[in-house]
């Protein structure tokens, strides 16, 4: 047993150090604490990111014992927020004050001292170690030169109990399920003495008990006098623990009320800005029937959602690692939902702005190549092939085909099983995009990779038109004319020191050369015919792939697989402009709608992004704990009705252990 004295020294020596911490960040600041302060208030604070606001004037209080939940889309705002009060990003203007002490900018350490502890989506726990040194790393207790492992442990068994945990200081943190891990991680911020907890969508990896476990254990906490800020796109989490609520919409504060004083309705229309063409009450209407059995013949989520809509959640980490062929690409691992851009660079063009001044109001990427489908106009419901869409090449729409005639089955999947998802039943028809939405850990990125073999499948088929096909590995599904554009295109996409020409014709080079010499002519002639189609820019061949902006990277991965030597009869696209600026979504949205029309190439795509989902599908698979929920299609397919689908989703109510790494 460790010496009381000595724990009791050591346990100064860092509240003290903590102390000179924090005092040398506000000298730093020149401010003074202030009386009876609230534990977080941030004050005016902009961030921008070369030239685009990611933050603008934004304003937030947590008094103590409060929970503050923050929502927002994907790019409103609220990542960056995090980072800003973490010490990851300087801000460039405004203020935050924790504990009353204001600060301009944080450090790293002087945010862990000042009192504020984030615990992210991806814990920061390391597996090799036990749950005592991980909850002491890096401030680890000594005793004659050497760590003190009992006191440790004896500790750190009294935070676990105050947090409910039910492992022991001595176990792997490896071998514990996810919700254990986070509860590890809010017992490290406990042992840092946080009085400010950040919260990064906790449950998206965790199954409905851990939910549940979860949620009591941030009740206990808020009566303990934390201030809590909670990050989630669940409203139904929204309803049950926040004491307040803030929207960021396009880096500003959208809408702020205290408990009872919103409802679901005006949380929808703040977080979308009151886009789309019905209201938030009509849309969550509609999700019964949406849910109910499907009707038509290429609609399968009746059969998903029939089995049930609570599979196993994953985070990341999870054994079942994809093969080490990437999807045409250098990468090793599964591609996940995490971006090559900030996450909170707007990725719509509605309200982007340069300065502090008005916005203006940027036309929606894809509005005039792809419409927007409302109850005035878009498809007729009866209408099962897709409505004509204009073509990136000339703008104008073909002839729509007859109302009731069935498309052609190019994509066929029955009772797809992995681990995280499953089992899975959809159909992508002929010239069909089909969207798979859901929350980031939704499982929609597993779907992808098991159909383009990245990932083995445990259970069920998959047919390309009449063909069975069993993909175990990306080249079994290459022979099939499947092809997968991973979301992650620098890391599993691109080699970004081979030319453009080598990155997008190095699956034809074969096809092309004659007698086993390459033919650069025909190479040259047909990439710049693909550079002319997808408005590549530069279109100069040479030029390595490194070099282009995120936007004409994209086109290059797409190029790869719908040049006229490569084409494909189904194209699988993982967040296909994520990281893409306003102008290059649009490019993009128009050159998948052509390969669509044109080739009637089957599309499916997945997306966290519910306008891109709105725009750019023809109808929508609503993805939650790895199974299809509902599906939403014609009039029906709105922002608002995306987004109300997810929100009312919220935690599977299942008891199965949860998965790592579902995306």
């Amino acid at each position: 047993m460790a010496d009381t004295s000595d724990t009791s020294e050591t346990t100064g020596t860092m509240a003290a150090a903590g102390t000179m911490a924090a005092a040398g960040a506000t000298a730093a600041a020149g401010a003074a604490p202030v009386a009876n302060p609230p534990n977080l208030r941030i004050t005016s604070l902009s961030k921008s990111f070369g030239g685009v606001r990611a933050l603008d004037g934004v304003d937030l209080t947590v008094p103590a014992g409060q929970v503050h939940a923050l929502l927002g889309h994907n790019g409103a705002g609220k990542s960056t927020l995090i980072k800003c009060l973490g010490g990851a990003f300087p801000p460039d203007a405004g203020t935050i004050e924790v504990g009353g002490v204001p600060y301009t900018r944080l450090s790293p350490r002087e945010s862990i001292a000042a009192g504020v502890a984030i615990i992210f989506q991806t814990l920061s726990v390391v597996d090799s170690l036990t749950v005592a040194e991980n909850i002491f790393l890096g401030q680890e207790w000594t005793r004659y030169g050497r760590i003190d492992r009992r006191a440790q442990e004896r500790v750190a068994a009294e935070l676990l109990d105050r947090v409910a945990a039910s492992c022991s200081p001595r176990d792997r943190v490896g071998e514990l399920p996810m919700g254990q891990k986070q509860l590890v991680e809010i017992a490290k911020a406990l042992s840092r003495s946080a009085s400010v907890l950040v919260l990064d969508e906790p449950t998206a990896a965790l199954s409905g008990t851990e939910s549940d476990a979860l949620a009591t254990r941030v009740e206990d906490l808020r009566t303990q006098g934390l201030a809590i800020v909670y990050v989630t796109h669940l409203l139904a989490e929204v309803e049950r623990l926040a004491d307040a609520v803030t929207v960021l919409r396009d880096g500003r504060v959208a809408h702020h009320a205290a408990t009872g004083g919103h409802n679901r309705r005006d949380l929808v229309e703040a977080i979308t800005g009151g886009r789309g063409a019905v209201s938030a009450d009509a849309a969550e209407g509609r999700l019964a029937a949406a849910r109910g059995p499907a009707n038509g013949p290429t609609t399968d989520a009746g059969a998903s959602a029939g089995a049930g809509a609570g599979g196993s959640e994953s985070g990341p980490g999870a054994s079942d690692a994809p093969s080490t062929a990437a999807a045409g690409g250098p990468g090793t691992g599964a591609a996940g939902d995490a971006g090559d851009a900030d996450p909170d660079v707007p990725r719509r063009g509605k309200h982007s702005h340069a300065g502090h001044g008005d916005r203006e109001d940027v036309p929606s990427p894809g509005a005039d190549a792809l419409p927007r489908r409302s109850v005035e106009g878009g498809r007729p419901p009866g209408l099962d092939r897709p409505a004509a869409r204009p073509t990136a090449a000339s703008g104008a729409a073909a002839a729509r085909p007859t109302p009731g005639i069935p498309l052609p089955a190019r994509l066929t999947v029955r009772g797809l099983c992995g681990p995280g998802f499953g089992p899975v039943d959809l159909t992508v028809g002929e010239g069909e995009i089909v969207g798979l939405y859901g929350l980031i850990g939704s499982g929609r990125t597993r779907v992808l990779e098991t159909l383009f073999g990245r990932r083995r499948a445990s259970g069920g088929t998959v047919r390309v038109g009449e063909r069975a096909v069993s993909p175990v590995r990306p080249a079994d599904a290459l022979a099939a004319r499947i092809a997968l554009v991973p979301a992650d295109r620098r890391a599993q996409g691109l080699f970004a020191g081979l030319s453009a020409q080598d990155n997008v014709l190095l699956p034809s080079v074969r096809t092309l050369a004659r007698r086993g010499v390459r033919a650069l002519g025909a190479e040259r002639r047909v990439f710049g015919s693909l550079a002319e189609a997808v408005g590549l820019r530069p279109a100069r061949p040479g030029l390595p792939a490194s070099a282009f902006s995120g936007g004409n990277q994209q086109k290059l991965l797409l190029g790869r697989w719908i040049n006229e030597v490569r084409a494909v009869d189904v194209l699988l696209l993982d967040e296909p402009t994520q990281g893409v600026d306003v102008g290059a979504r649009q490019e993009i949205y128009d050159v998948v709608a052509t390969l669509a029309e044109q080739r009637g190439t089957a599309v499916l795509f997945a997306s966290s992004d519910p306008e891109e989902a709105a725009v750019l599908a023809h109808r929508c698979l609503i993805v939650d704990r790895g199974r299809i929920i509902a599906e939403l299609s014609g009039t029906d397919l709105t922002e608002e009705s995306l987004l109300a689908a997810v929100h009312d989703a919220g935690p599977a109510a299942e008891t199965a252990p949860s998965h790592e790494g579902a995306a």
